[in-house]
């Protein structure tokens, strides 16, 4: 199975129909894959998780229960879900969709990993996008690479991009001159080493869109010109306080299904709180297997397709 020349999109193409350049507005057509087919059975996960760098081993049974729960909210809000079919030469990582690509107005622009281990994602997610009639606009080549955890849209012109372990300056440039015909601005943002090479670290670990002037962010992480770059452009910030960060239950990385409501890993009250305080509708879930263990919350999850 291979990406047809003729599904890549011309540079600068458009089409209304296809994602929205947001991160908030209503979400109306999503990708997921089912741990049934990221996980398949608990010996596949025994092989995989510590190689894979996971904190603790997934318990399979629990993860299909937490995902339908999951799944079953977003459908409540109003999306319609695409869910991604089982493939040989993709792991447990592969649960985590949002990484394998970058979505635009023109398309879907297919990422190269930076841990190697998924490196067949993004292949295998551009030609189910193909199937389902989103086209691809483009692809980032090695030796560049760009994961989509990296990456958040600030607003319709301008895509935040983390420079960290996954995501480098090549992938970053060729990023840039693929979303430079759409009018696109792309912020290159450097994230610190914090715990290094081989933990999961992207942006979306400490920045999530709630609203078109509304964020959820982790300030002692951020950089000082990129957070000034945010309070001067109008948003308003909401502080994941320090222990809930630190908590492992993916305090910062949120999924805004609509302006200001928003999907969320149960076990950050304190979170909660601040986001409901500035008026987030907050649903949650039970994501111990599915999102905690692995280090994929909500936005991890999910590669939103459309959205109204």
């Amino acid at each position: 199975r291979t990406l047809s020349p003729l599904g890549m999109a011309k540079p600068g193409a458009t089409g209304a129909r296809f994602g929205l350049q947001s991160e908030y507005r209503p979400l109306k057509r999503v990708l997921l894959r089912h741990p049934r087919d990221a996980f398949r059975s608990q010996s596949s996960i025994s092989r995989q998780w510590r190689q894979l760098n996971y904190i603790q081993e997934p318990d399979f049974s629990l993860a299909l229960e937490e995902y339908e729960q999951f799944a079953g909210i977003l459908e409540r809000l109003g999306a319609k879900i695409e869910y991604l079919e089982s493939e040989d030469d993709l792991g447990l990582d592969s649960l985590y969709v949002r990484d394998a690509s970058v979505v635009s107005s023109a398309g879907a622009i297919l990422c190269t990993m930076g841990k190697q281990a998924r490196s067949a994602e993004p292949r295998a997610q551009g030609v189910a996008l193909e199937n389902l009639g989103f086209p691809v606009h483009s692809v980032i080549e090695f030796p560049g690479t760009v994961e989509g955890g990296d990456t958040a849209w600030l607003d319709h012109k301008t895509l935040a991009v983390g420079r960290s372990y996954r995501t480098n300056a090549e992938g970053i440039d060729q990023l840039r001159s693929a979303l430079e015909p759409l009018g696109v601005e792309v912020l290159a943002v450097d994230l610190p080493h914090f715990r290094g090479q081989d933990d999961v670290f992207h942006l979306m670990s400490v920045l999530s869109p709630l609203d078109e002037d509304l964020l959820l962010v982790y300030s002692p992480l951020l950089p000082v010109s990129f957070r000034e770059r945010l309070l001067s452009d109008g948003f308003q910030l909401v502080e994941v306080p320090e222990e809930e960060f630190y908590a492992e239950t993916q305090g910062c990385n949120v999924l805004a299904v609509g302006p200001r409501v928003v999907v969320a890993i149960d076990g950050n009250p304190e979170t909660k709180r601040r986001m409901e305080a500035a008026g987030c509708e907050v649903h949650t879930y039970a994501g111990a297997e599915i999102s905690v263990k692995g280090g994929g919350g909500p936005t991890c999850l999910t590669k939103p397709l459309e959205r109204a």
